[in-house]
């Protein structure tokens, strides 16, 4: 790519970063209020559905990407899928931010978009193995790829619960995931995360240190949505063994949280579906660290993952397994951090 032409997509994400801006400014003005309960951290009613500037400005990108960018558009019905379902999701997200719907009814609506875009053909089939080579997993490829869509569209709806955590998170994602995409010739992925990007740099400023609206379900779904179908679309990169690793390793912060949360939840005879306060980066907010500095490590950890992300695609396919494996240390020292602060705070039950 051009230095030309990288300014001019610079230049058009600017404008659909304040696109977002202005559209969430109108939200705050809306007033859809998320009212505190003891499972939330804020202690007065806040403006919610900041999340629609995003995708607004990423609708609109995708527009224009759709009518005068045929370098950067999948093939027909991967594109359209990948709209519907995108818009039916946060259709859907955001009538629950108005309604609060039971996690069963959110559930069946992230099911429905993920067959969506799964149905047009965007799923992963066939996974190139180091040591082994390409592997065909036949008709397990469309639940797997259903699975993953699920659980990274949640795990980004559970971490949006402090301010800036979920957008300086997806910020960061966004950026690697445009330069990987770039270097790989993958003109769709570069694009939509360049869109998604914009969207929530528009978005962040009013979140970000102080929450003068939340992203709410419509930002927090939408964006865990469109990364995982990215990852999917990024599995596709020629050249890149194992590339379905990339958004997984971008995004290891969250997925790690979330998972080791439903774990260890699950373990002690928890409702694993029932809210609470017990994710990593909200113990250690409850155990004393400031709110800013929770969201500023978390955004560290995930240019931890991008880094990775680099190391890896470099990395002979031998040693691609270890490479991927380089962001658990810090993971697993920030567990331990914080388990400790709870000890020292007396939270014995998270």
């Amino acid at each position: 790519m051009t230095l030309a032409a990288f300014l001019r997509h610079l230049a058009f994400a600017a404008v659909l970063a304040g696109l977002s801006a202005s559209t969430v400014h109108m939200m705050i003005g809306v007033g859809i209020l998320d009212r505190p309960d003891p499972r939330k951290a804020h202690a007065v009613p806040t403006p919610k559905c900041g999340g629609v500037g995003v995708v607004v400005a990423f609708l609109a990108g995708m527009f224009v990407l759709y009518h005068f960018a045929d370098f950067a558009r999948l093939g027909e019905p991967y594109f359209r899928g990948v709209i519907l379902a995108s818009t039916g999701i946060a259709a859907v997200a955001f009538l629950d931010d108005l309604r609060d719907w039971p996690f069963a009814v959110k559930l069946v609506a992230q099911v429905l978009a993920a067959l969506l875009a799964v149905g047009s053909g965007l799923y992963v089939r066939v996974y190139r193995l180091p040591y082994i080579g390409p592997v065909d997993v036949g008709w397990l490829g469309p639940p797997a790829t259903i699975a993953w869509i699920l659980f990274a569209t949640n795990a980004m709806n559970f971490i949006d619960g402090m301010n800036g955590l979920a957008a300086g998170v997806g910020i960061v994602t966004c950026a690697f995931l445009a330069f990987l995409a770039e270097q790989a010739g993958g003109w769709f992925v570069y694009a939509a995360a360049l869109l998604l990007g914009a969207g929530l740099v528009g978005f962040l400023p009013f979140n970000y240190p102080r929450a003068r609206i939340f992203m709410g379900d419509v930002g927090s779904q939408f964006v865990g949505f469109v990364l995982a179908v990215l990852g999917v679309a990024a599995s596709r990169f020629e050249g890149v063994a194992i590339s379905f690793l990339l958004v997984p390793l971008l995004l290891s912060p969250v997925l790690y949280d979330v998972a080791f949360t439903l774990l260890r939840r699950g373990l002690a005879g928890e409702d694993v579906t029932e809210a609470h306060r017990g994710h990593l980066y909200q113990v250690a907010a409850r155990a004393g660290m400031r709110p800013t500095e929770v969201a500023a490590i978390y955004w560290a950890m995930t240019a931890w993952g991008g880094v990775v992300c680099l190391i890896f695609v470099a990395a002979s396919s031998a040693l691609k397994p270890l490479a991927a494996l380089l962001p658990l240390p810090v993971l697993v020292a920030w567990t331990l951090v914080v388990m400790l602060r709870a000890r020292r705070a007396g939270l014995a039950r998270w």
